[in-house]
């Protein structure tokens, strides 16, 4: 391709073209074929590593990524990382477990502690095969540990959707000890950072005493002025299109206060994104919007920066670099299926249920590619290192489908119908399916509260055959009697009768 001529901006713009389009056409090929669409995704943005176009068309691959194009590509790629993280935060909800929190906890360390000894295990094992240039002795295999411990947030909300369980109390649950895990996760990858000396940075415990003091100043300053700013907005309907950009600039600024402090910029954003207050519309509105762009088009992009440097041809012709991999895939599946899958069986749900549940916790995706690739920026990981733990990512990720349909959820089931009338009180000795989905300590966490009752109908006598009377309300004045019964006037009784007020 000697005879095309391009200045790099053509070049790059060919190549997120070239990416863009991919992902997305890979990631409905392999959503129609009955697994996450987010293994499609990544495939289409390793398109352009060693392994895909590289190996295939290497002329093409030199032409289209100089060294400047791949400078670019790896800047964008921070970009959407950070974006990606950053809305990450915001949709990190910890509040629904006060209830079960016990439960939850002892799930989500069981679903992350095993995974992280094996592969804490094997990091020590195989140091000639994954270890970093400038890893420590403490932080290796602290973060390979962590690696293999993470669960993919919003891939585990997008299978759930994908399979009908985001209705149940098994998905749910899984949902919820998933957004545990990750806040934990984040923690430790703060601490391991800060142990390994990422970035060339002073004493750990100058790090974390920074760490620390913007935690204080995020939530004491940083996250009230921001619930203020927001009622302001939303109750004068003046400023609505200041917000996206004080929530952007917070988070890129965010990001590189804790690169200056020596931690990686999305510790940075995923903190500021945590401080954004929940249940406002219009942050909803505006954090759909944004996702809808980071989605599309900057994460694609991330993929790609990740792409450039991963190949399979880093772990050489020898078998040992291999079987490393293929133990890395396996300690990584069998630690969660028997973490996460064993600690809910120690809480009363059964076999099935286990099964599903650490099938769903096995899913890692585009979360484990964003640590393997902080992992390999900071240089705790090899290039073999990052290929192993991508590899593995697809791998989990893959077997999700497979597995949830090995425990009989072979497509997505209606969600159900909320309920029209009580229905009668069931008998003791025949309990709903329901309820021995999870152990009684959850149910009351994760069950709404019912349905006021209907007002009944008035009640003919048996001995008589005149139509029922309706039911007879005292005038204002008196004072009414204490019952929950009475409806307003549009309002219609079980029976249809209309109740008079």
């Amino acid at each position: 391709m000697s005879g095309l001529h391009a200045d790099p901006l053509a070049r790059f713009l060919l190549a997120a073209a070239l990416v863009v389009l991919l992902s997305h056409l890979l990631g409905g090929l392999v959503g129609r074929l009955g697994h996450p669409p987010v293994i499609g995704e990544i495939l289409g943005g390793l398109v352009l590593g060693p392994s895909a176009l590289g190996g295939l068309w290497p002329r093409a691959h030199a032409w289209l990524l100089p060294e400047e194009v791949t400078s670019a590509l790896a800047t964008t790629a921070q970009l959407g990382l950070v974006t990606f993280v950053f809305l990450l935060g915001c949709e990190l909800r910890l509040d629904g477990g006060r209830a079960g929190g016990t439960a939850v906890a002892a799930v989500a360390a069981g679903g992350m502690g095993l995974p992280f000894l094996l592969g804490a295990g094997l990091a020590w094992a195989a140091p000639g095969t994954l270890r970093g240039e400038h890893a420590t002795d403490t932080a290796y295999p602290l973060f390979f540990g962590l690696a293999l411990s993470v669960t993919a947030l919003p891939v585990l909300a997008r299978v759930l959707v994908d399979m009908g369980l985001d209705t149940t109390r098994t998905g749910a649950f899984a949902l919820l000890s998933a957004a545990v895990g990750d806040g934990i996760a984040w923690l430790l990858l703060t601490a391991v950072l800060a142990v390994g000396g990422a970035e060339g940075t002073g004493p750990v415990g100058l790090t974390l005493t920074l760490v620390a003091l913007l935690v204080a100043v995020t939530y004491l300053l940083v996250r009230p002025a921001l619930a203020a700013l927001l009622r302001r907005v939303e109750a004068g309907g003046r400023g609505e299109r200041l917000v996206m950009p004080v929530l952007l600039a917070g988070a890129f600024g965010y990001g590189g206060l804790t690169d200056v402090i020596g931690l990686h910029p999305v510790i940075g954003a995923f903190l500021f994104g945590t401080a954004v207050p929940r249940g406002s519309v219009l942050v909803a509105r505006l954090h759909q919007q944004l996702q809808g762009f980071t989605q599309a088009v900057l994460l694609p992009l991330f993929f790609a920066g990740v792409g450039l440097t991963v190949s399979l041809g880093t772990l050489g012709t020898g078998g040992r670099p291999w079987l490393v991999l293929l133990g890395v895939v396996v300690a990584a599946a069998a630690g969660k299926l028997a973490g996460a899958g064993g600690a809910v069986r120690l809480i009363g749900m059964d076999r099935t249920e286990a099964l599903r549940f650490g099938a769903l916790m096995n899913c890692r995706g585009v979360t484990e590619l964003v640590v393997a690739g902080i992992g390999r920026q900071a240089g705790l990981i090899s290039d073999a290192g990052l290929t192993v733990l991508v590899v593995m990512a697809l791998a989990t990720t893959a077997m999700t489908g497979p597995l949830l349909r090995l425990t009989g959820v072979a497509m997505r089931s209606p969600a159900p119908s909320p309920p029209t009338a009580p229905s009668p009180p069931s008998s003791p000795s025949s309990p709903s399916p329901t309820s021995r989905d999870l152990p009684k300590p959850l149910v009351a966490a994760l069950t709404p509260l019912p349905p006021p009752s209907p007002l009944p109908a008035a009640v003919p006598d048996p001995s008589s055959s005149l139509p029922p009377l309706p039911v007879a309300v005292p005038a204002p004045s008196s004072p009414l009697p204490s019952s929950s019964a009475y409806r307003p006037t549009s309002e219609r009784a079980a029976g249809g009768t209309p109740v008079e007020v």
